[in-house]
């Protein structure tokens, strides 16, 4: 196969994994036409085509498919291997991106690396933000990070922060027109705050437990977000009660400005942790990245 055929490879993996040629050729730093042009002459020479197209997507055919199975990993590998070279490089140095929550960016990741990356100037580090379970390895980021029990078993996992709790709250200014709940099927009676998961496109139902007896409750209200900031604000104008980390509640209980509910049935459960697949070669960077993030008791 001819070099520049690799190049056309390139191409065509990432509009398939961006499903969108606009996605694709902003990533890659080339025009949409020259993107377009590059993937018809692959087709032409394979003598096949890769890509169904319509106005509003676009996604890989069978051939396509495959293609991407089979060809996608080599070159990760090629991609990690010469990552790893910066290992004989004076400074530790490249980009490393993770996908974490909200929570766990403002509570556990910015205020570690804050302090780590004031010490490695050519390190870069690209967070998203995004409550979904995606596959890291899929979207091509290095690490992820979510709560132990959500981490996958073929993963290696580093914890980076102590057992968690959730808190149910509401502003003084709501129960004084509501009784509060006494046990978690009262929240059906009451106006709650909603947060949609991304992954499955749904609203959260709130999980409780209490002597070993698990409840999962699907409330209502006016209000759903995606954000565990938005949904503190909007308890603490007094829209509802809201289901968040206790943590994140702790500051407005202190203050007195929210009041907490159903203590007793909510336990606390595995915290974040850093997880990338087992199969990565860690770079320096991301060594040094890892043993930062690490949680010390």
């Amino acid at each position: 196969m001819q070099r520049e055929n690799f190049n056309d490879i390139l191409a065509f993996l990432a509009v398939a994994r961006e499903r969108s040629f606009t996605k694709a050729a902003a990533q890659l730093g080339v025009s949409q036409s020259a993107l377009s042009h590059a993937i018809s002459g692959l087709e032409a020479r394979l003598g096949l085509r890769l890509l169904t197209r319509t106005t509003r997507s676009v996604s890989p055919t069978e051939a396509g498919e495959r293609l991407v199975l089979t060809v996608a990993p080599r070159f990760e590998e090629i991609e990690a291997e010469m990552e790893a070279l910066t290992e004989f490089r004076e400074k530790p140095a490249g980009t490393i991106r993770i996908t974490a929550s909200e929570h766990a960016v403002s509570a556990i990741l910015w205020p570690k690396l804050a302090k780590f990356l004031r010490h490695y100037s050519d390190i870069k580090v690209e967070i998203t933000v995004d409550h979904s379970l995606i596959d890291i390895v899929a979207q091509r980021y290095d690490a992820g990070v979510r709560s132990g029990e959500q981490v996958a078993k073929d993963m290696i996992a580093v914890r980076i922060g102590p057992d968690m709790r959730m808190a149910v709250v509401g502003a003084p200014s709501y129960f004084a027109k509501r009784p509060p709940p006494k046990k978690p099927q009262d929240l059906t009676d009451h106006k709650c705050i909603n947060l949609r998961l991304a992954t499955y496109g749904g609203l959260y139902a709130w999980e409780f437990e209490r002597g070993g007896r698990e409840l999962k409750v699907r409330v209502d209200g006016q209000l759903v977000f995606n954000g565990t900031a938005q949904m503190l604000n909007a308890a603490l104008a007094g829209f509802g009660l809201a289901y968040v980390p206790e943590d994140a509640a702790r500051p407005h209980l202190t203050r007195g400005r929210l009041k907490r509910v159903l203590e007793d049935w909510c336990p606390p459960f595995p915290g974040y942790h850093l997880y990338y697949p087992s199969r990565r070669h860690s770079s320096p960077a991301f060594s040094l990245l890892v043993d930062a993030l690490r949680y010390r008791r």
